[in-house]
């Protein structure tokens, strides 16, 4: 029985006693509930406390309300146990049978479970790295192609139609920088003071030399432009070459560009202009964000015609919710706290519910520690440590699992060695080596010709087996909790929960026959807990992009 299904008991339960006229709430009783797992398990198996949110409204003592709600759940025969405590507190206990079943219906699910329908008919656009095509990505990107992809998958998980969008910064001055600083190097003459700097630099360079003939001969001025486009180019797609590595894929990778090149700055304005919110002054065109809790007013177009950066960040925004996007969410680098108040006042500049259509979350900084000193250098970049750099360090799985496992709101720091320890101290390594051994498992009851055929869900009536039985019930409302409050590291936090359930489930529990001994129906139900342990994991793993291994 899974939490959802005892909630829907209760509520059953309730209306029952509504009808029998022994119950009237004022207001009408709930069309939903949720139960919760006991921080002490001897109090029951899960608890409730309707009876102390309606007690009031029936116009009774909630004890005494909880006891009429006890009396009608006892005779529910899945429900061994219900009892009273404090102010009318209810916990329950569940019966084996009814718990086991769990298992089963994880098996059933299979690669669906943990999905719901919890933001169903929500589209939602995340912008989860915003990045000039003129470098390599480093840490500040490495953190978001981390959490922005889990959080894109935890909420399509819960039944958001969901578009990852890269935004592309290929417009302004730093563009003919880089172009410069090609150019430069390509005749082997010193790089600009504020261009690019960094072995990549002189490799692009001689990449584009010999891939593009006579770029060399060209006029400077289509020089510059021709070492720019084609650098971007390459540029770009090592970005993307990066990320897939990093199994950080994109729906979109939108233009800044485009915005221009499109007129989309010119039909933004116009669409603002007639909302009533922008204003002209000192030859300028302006936006009145201070009526929507901005600092200041914002410069869209300025005194000589040439638009701002705000006012791409306003065609954007236009942009994104004329493509059909319910919700936009951008996650920015801890440098950005001031666009938060700007980004909210566009969208209610637009006509939209800043609390509704636009979510600005800030990722804090990252420290990466090797040997005990912090990583600042990079071998190709010069000043940045890289994304392809860290993969190499750390590996994938454990780059990603652990930049995924901590709130973005809070400064991380990360030791390679640790992260890459392979002992139980360390998350991604116990969650992956619990995996791995579910699946050892499963592969050794093959070999002894074992099959799953038959399932008494009544046979797994052992302590461990039950708090196994009810961290996986849990594994849906994990998945819509982070989803609802963009938090995909509670998916980690409950696999490590998880395995610790597993592994002591393991020591209390045979699974498998011992020597010429009989496979009994235990082993069967057993090995069944197993299986759905092992989908359990796989499905969680994924979530945040994080390979469930076989064997380890």
């Amino acid at each position: 029985m899974t939490p959802e299904q005892l909630a829907e008991k209760i509520l059953q339960a309730l209306a029952a006693l509504a009808d029998d006229g022994a119950i009237t709430v004022e207001g009408g009783l709930p069309r939903e509930l949720k139960v919760e797992r006991p921080k002490n398990p001897e109090h029951g198996d899960y608890a409730t406390n309707v009876a102390m949110q309606l007690g009031k409204r029936a116009g009774m003592n909630p004890r005494q309300f909880a006891e009429l709600l006890a009396a009608r759940l006892r005779d529910d025969e899945a429900i061994t146990a219900v009892d009273i405590a404090g102010p009318g507190f209810i916990n329950l206990r569940v019966a084996a049978d009814a718990q086991g079943k769990v298992a089963q219906a994880i098996l059933d699910a299979g690669p669906t479970y943990g999905t719901g329908d919890s933001l169903q008919g929500r589209t939602i656009n995340v912008e989860f790295i915003s990045a000039n095509p003129t470098g390599p990505l480093h840490l500040g990107h490495t953190r978001w192609a981390a959490v922005g992809d889990a959080l894109a998958r935890v909420l399509s998980a819960a039944g958001a139609s969901v578009t990852r969008e890269f935004y592309i910064n290929d417009r302004g001055n730093q563009m003919d920088k880089f172009g410069a600083s090609l150019q430069a190097a390509a005749h082997g003459q010193p790089i600009p003071e504020d261009g690019y700097h960094g072995e990549y630099i002189l490799d692009l360079a001689k990449q584009i030399v010999a891939e593009v003939p006579g770029i060399t001969e060209l006029p400077d001025d289509e020089q510059l432009i021709a070492f720019r486009e084609a650098g971007y180019e390459r540029q770009l797609k090592e970005q993307q070459s990066q990320l897939e590595h990093f199994r950080t894929k994109f729906d979109v990778w939108f233009s800044e560009r485009s915005l221009h090149e499109q007129d989309g700055v010119g039909h933004a304005i116009q669409k603002l202009r007639e909302q009533g919110h922008l204003y002209d002054a000192d030859d300028a065109l302006w936006m009145r964000t201070t009526d929507f809790a901005d600092d200041k007013d914002r410069v869209l177009i300025r005194s000589n015609g040439e638009p701002t950066y705000f006012a791409s960040d306003a065609a954007y925004y236009v942009n994104k919710r004329e493509r059909g996007f319910e919700t936009c969410v951008y996650m920015l680098g801890a440098d950005h706290h001031g666009y938060v108040n700007r980004l909210k006042a566009i969208a209610a500049c637009a006509g939209d519910d800043p609390e509704h259509n636009i979510e600005i979350l800030i990722g804090q900084l990252v420290k990466i520690l090797k040997g005990g000193e912090e990583m600042k250098l990079s071998k190709r970049a010069g000043t940045i440590v890289t994304l392809a750099e860290l993969v190499e360090e750390g590996g994938v799985d454990a780059l990603r699992y652990t930049l995924c496992r901590y709130p973005t709101d809070s400064p991380l720091t990360l030791d390679i060695e640790e992260m890459t320890r392979q002992a139980s101290e360390n998350p991604v390594y116990y969650v992956q080596y619990a995996h791995a051994r579910l699946a050892s498992i499963l592969r050794n009851a093959d070999e002894l010709g074992i099959k799953l055929d038959e399932f008494d869900p009544g046979l797994l009536s052992h302590e461990r087996e039950g708090d196994l039985l009810r961290a996986l019930a849990e594994f849906p409302r994990v998945v819509a909790t982070a989803a609802e409050l963009r938090e995909p590291h509670r998916i980690a936090r409950y696999l490590e929960d998880t395995a610790s359930a597993f592994h002591k489930f393991y020591d209390s529990c045979r699974v498998l026959p011992r020597g010429d001994e009989e496979v009994e129906p235990v082993h069967k139900a057993r090995l069944t807990l197993v299986s759905a342990t092992r989908t359990v994991f796989a499905n969680g793993l994924d979530l945040l992009g994080v390979s469930a291994p076989e064997r380890m």
